[in-house]
């Protein structure tokens, strides 16, 4: 599964966590509000546009007030709004609300115009990396040849590797400028604020690699500036975190080559 825009996409991508599957919900929800909204304010013109146009009715009405009208449309959208409210709270509470504590802990650190990150690990043995657009000519030697499962201006040199069913948390913060980290299959979008620490989470529900990019204007290149998670199984984490520690490049090597093999093996099993 790569997470990634799809031509001619009018909503969301398919939701990756919880959180994301909520956001999808509640837009659904107030859109049951917005349309029938829309249309009844676009009637209500048209009606007065054609019922009381100066030709049809050249003497005005001098009718001040109306208790009934007045009423209902004081209390009208105050129970909209409260029927919005609710479940805006309740997603915005989830949102901040990790389901548990907190496994792995990355610092994510926004450049002009590439991200940095930084594992905190309990030995103190920590993996330090950038991250920045792939260039074309590095394609083949880092195995990313499909721009199916690798796009343009989307993919980078290497990937944020985190394992499925784990809660994460994001420390965000930039070096520069504002940028922001987002990951739209995560409904994940934090603001790095130079001499701040921002911190988010995300816990993926499913093994693939999920694309995002800088969220906030930041200089020339902000449309060069992608990110990319790629959620893998904990045998492969724990595996790909031995190796990262001596050679990043080796480990990305291996575990793509690990996952190519096993989406050929599916694809003849097909």
């Amino acid at each position: 599964m790569a997470a990634q825009p799809e031509e001619w996409q009018m909503g969301f991508q398919r939701a990756a966590t919880d959180v994301m599957e909520q956001i999808i919900w509640f837009e659904r929800y107030t859109l049951v509000f917005l349309v029938p909204i829309v249309l009844l304010v676009l009637g209500l013109i048209a009606w007065v546009l054609i019922r009381y146009r100066a030709s049809r009715n050249p003497v005005p009405s001098r009718t001040s007030h109306n208790t009934t009208i007045e009423i209902i449309w004081t209390v009208g959208p105050i129970v909209i709004l409260l029927l919005l409210a609710v479940p805006s709270f309740q997603l915005l509470t989830k949102q901040y609300s990790p389901p548990s504590e907190p496994e792995i802990t990355v610092k994510a650190t926004g450049y002009q115009w590439y991200w940095g990150y930084e594992y905190q690990t309990d030995d103190g043995e920590e993996i330090v990396f950038d991250q920045l657009l792939l260039r074309d000519i590095d394609r083949e030697q880092q195995q990313k040849q499909d721009l199916e499962i690798y796009p343009r201006l989307l993919a980078v040199d290497n990937e944020l590797v985190v394992p499925v069913d784990t809660t994460v948390r994001v420390l965000v913060t930039a070096a520069d400028v504002l940028h922001s980290w987002a990951v739209p299959a995560f409904g994940v979008k934090m603001d790095a604020v130079p001499g701040r620490l921002n911190e988010t989470w995300f816990r993926a529900n499913e093994e693939g690699l999920y694309y995002g990019q800088c969220s906030e204007l930041c200089g020339k290149d902000h449309a060069f500036m992608p990110l990319a998670v790629r959620v893998v199984s904990r045998a492969e984490f724990e595996e790909w975190t031995t190796l990262a520690r001596q050679d990043l490049g080796e480990a990305n090597r291996t575990l793509i080559a690990r996952i190519e093999a096993r989406r050929k093996l599916a694809e003849l099993a097909e």
